[in-house]
């Protein structure tokens, strides 16, 4: 008998939430096959069957928390049985499991189940979905039916859902009767993720003597930037890379605030790993550029999109989720005028970037023009910087938005 326990996703998971099992008990699976999936601290990640044979005894249903290391289902080959009080009686052994006694004189076999498969469309039967698929669909108000999965064993995933939304393919999902509206209060569960936001937003909070600086910067000459680089086919460039790269840049020169509140001591890190604040439906992750003073800006770029994507896709690795030494949250997108972040723990600092703006200003030589202005706040662990050094900070980052050739340099 193998065991599947909830497995350890990184360093500093010590608990985990099944989501669901992508294969029901008495199903014959493969060793590496994609049996369920779960939900860490910071991500939606696949289970994996640690063996082949029968999936058998599961103990742990959808939505259930176990800690790291607990089994919560086992896997039998032709032969075996569960062993007597598998999982404290929590869980019979389910028929194909457990088949009746065989006559006297016959060996006892354990016919695999075959796998089940997706439900086909026009059959009867349910829809094998990802979770993320299932919430677009319901926010999008359509069926699932009818939607061939590209996922593991038929699995329809959040790309085939999009894709048929484009495509016009979809059924839309209608009530079959008038829903009444309702001003009653409802209570709405946390999900994983959420909780442990919440948990360390409020530690965040609670723990670290937080003061913000906010600085004006004139953007215009990064729009000039990014219009000639789109101009001569170079390929595009956003704001926020220029943030990024302003930030590390920063970074070197105030190497106190690439640091982090050790008790007694600080320490000062050597190598920068900036952590970007990535909404996504499930709440709030923080993907991180691993070593980016290493990266040029379009690298940074094309890093940091294609993590904020695997974040949104639910497919990060924990160690692209950790050891972050600043961080960034950015809203432009989302027409925000300025904005405080709550700092990242461990780090000592967190920028927040507004939205750019054409806004009539007076300039040097007093007289009316319009420019592209944000705001940008730095928020900042007193016990690390003091007030002085995070006003030069963000003053740093200012003058190099502002002066973006010397980021190309």
């Amino acid at each position: 008998m193998t065991e599947v326990i909830m497995p350890k996703m990184g360093d500093g998971m010590e608990e985990g939430t099944l989501l669901e099992w992508l294969k029901p008990e008495g199903s014959a699976v493969k060793s590496g096959e994609v049996i369920g999936t779960i939900q860490t601290d910071k991500a939606t990640l696949e289970l994996e069957s640690p063996g082949s044979g029968v999936l058998s005894g599961i103990l742990v249903g959808a939505g259930e928390t176990v800690p790291v290391g607990q089994p919560i289902a086992a896997l039998l080959k032709e032969g075996e049985k569960l062993p007597s009080g598998w999982g404290n009686g929590k869980a019979a052994a389910s028929p194909a499991a457990t088949p009746a006694a065989p006559p006297a004189g016959k060996a006892e076999v354990v016919e695999p189940a075959a796998p089940a498969q997706p439900k086909a469309a026009g059959s009867k039967g349910r829809v094998i979905a990802s979770p993320l698929a299932k919430k677009i669909a319901a926010e999008k108000g359509i069926s699932l039916e009818g939607i061939a999965g590209t996922g593991p064993g038929g699995r329809i995933t959040e790309k085939d859902v999009m894709a048929a939304t484009s495509a016009g393919s979809v059924q839309m999902s209608v009530p079959t009767t008038p829903v009444a509206s309702s001003a009653e209060d409802r209570e709405v569960p946390l999900n994983r993720l959420r909780q442990i936001t919440a948990q360390r937003t409020a530690q965040s909070k609670q723990e670290v003597p937080h003061f913000y600086v906010t600085v004006e910067v004139d953007v215009e000459k990064i729009q000039s930037l990014r219009d000639m680089f789109e101009a001569e086919g170079s390929g595009k460039v956003s704001v926020n890379d220029f943030v990024i790269a302003a930030c590390i840049r920063a970074l070197r020169e105030m190497p106190e605030v690439n640091a982090t509140y050790a008790g007694d001591k600080i320490k000062v890190y050597g190598a920068i790993h900036v952590g970007i604040a990535a909404a996504v439906d499930e709440g709030l992750l923080v993907p991180v550029v691993k070593n980016a003073h290493q990266l040029t800006l379009r690298e940074l770029g094309a890093r940091s999109r294609e993590l904020v994507a695997k974040a949104r896709e639910g497919k990060l690795h924990p160690d692209e989720m950790s050891g972050s030494t600043f961080s960034i949250s950015n809203m432009g997108m989302l027409d925000v005028d300025s904005f405080s972040a709550i700092i990242n723990q461990p780090n000592a600092a967190i920028l927040a970037v507004g939205t750019a703006r054409k806004k009539v200003v007076v300039n040097e030589a007093d007289a009316l023009e319009v420019r592209q202005r944000m705001n940008i706040t730095g928020s900042f662990d007193h016990r690390v910087v003091d007030g002085a050094g995070g006003a030069r900070f963000v003053n740093i980052v200012k003058s190099y938005l502002e002066n973006p050739t010397r980021i190309l340099q």
